[in-house]
């Protein structure tokens, strides 16, 4: 394997690292083994456990994006003020680390008012505009926490953050609506409740309830039940979103699934959505990221 430098994606849950050759990938692995479940001082050991293989007879790079660099990971990389460019500087070294390996770690962004932090969607941000240039508009990044960033000029101008993912794992596993939902869909129910939450956002909390007693009363679907809930809860994202994405240049970056549920609840509204995969762009940030290290060695 001629490998060059490996790139990390260090989330919560999980951790993925990816063997590379320039901008090509030569091997992928990924472990349970997320900020959530390493204790402090284990990272490098977690990190050495699934790139170990990998590891040539000279120091190699590690460029790491994510929850890493947190105040309780491996370093913290302290944030950088918006706007400004997605990595507006140096990935910051690990100190200490085995002498095969030098670790690097992309800093997160922060914004003073309203007070919002991300980790890790500023390096899918950075790959984006590479290979979109001179691109202005906002840019969706679903997941557990949603961003919406605001760009222009090549720079993060603002981002708002929506917990809807968590909301949604919540409510479906540990809430009464788990009696009456599974892992199921429906497009038409997702559609209906997009609609029904995006005019009346205020009454999503008895459009919730409502979830469990159709079922009570009516039988109603526990596939259409989870559709539903999805709809509703991104329809009232949507909703409160809604000066982001009026009108703009929309691009989506996230899973395949989350991806497809958000643009079609943007497509509903006459929006034209652009979409965009996590992983190449990730991929394509920590490359761009490799490159700030190499120009400062």
């Amino acid at each position: 394997m001629n490998l060059e430098w490996i790139a990390v994606d260090w989330g919560t849950s999980h951790l993925r690292a990816w063997a590379m050759q320039g901008e090509s990938v030569l091997a992928h692995a990924t472990s349970l083994d997320g900020m959530s479940r390493t204790a402090d001082g284990d990272f490098q050991a977690a990190l050495l456990a699934l790139i170990e293989g990998w590891l040539p007879g000279k120091p190699v790079d590690v460029i790491a994006c994510g929850m890493v660099g947190a105040r309780q990971g491996w370093v913290e990389a302290p944030y950088s003020a918006v706007p400004s460019e997605p990595i507006p500087v140096v990935p910051f070294r690990v100190p200490n680390t085995d002498p095969r390996i030098r670790a690097f770690v992309v800093p997160g962004l922060k914004q003073n008012s309203p007070p919002d932090v991300m980790r890790g969607e500023e390096t899918q941000i950075a790959g984006f505009l590479s290979a979109h240039q001179n691109w202005d508009g906002v840019i969706c990044l679903p997941g557990t926490h949603t961003k919406w960033a605001q760009i222009s000029a090549g720079e993060v101008v603002s981002f708002r953050t929506f917990m809807t993912g968590e909301i949604f794992d919540l409510l479906w596993g540990q809430s009464v609506l788990r009696h009456s939902v599974d892992e199921g869909w429906d497009d038409e129910g997702f559609a209906e409740a997009v609609a029904d939450a995006l005019s009346k956002p205020e009454q999503l909390a008895a459009r919730l309830f409502g979830l469990r007693a159709a079922d009570l009363l009516h039988g109603q679907s526990k596939s259409i039940a989870t559709a539903r809930l999805s709809g509703l809860l991104i329809g009232a994202e949507l909703a409160a979103s809604r000066p982001y994405w009026l009108g703009q240049q929309l691009a989506i970056i996230g899973a395949e699934s989350l991806t497809k549920a958000y643009a079609t609840a943007l497509q509903q509204q006459g929006a034209l959505v652009e979409t965009a995969d996590a992983t190449a762009t990730t991929l394509a940030g920590l490359a761009q990221a490799r490159t700030l290290t190499r120009q400062t060695a």
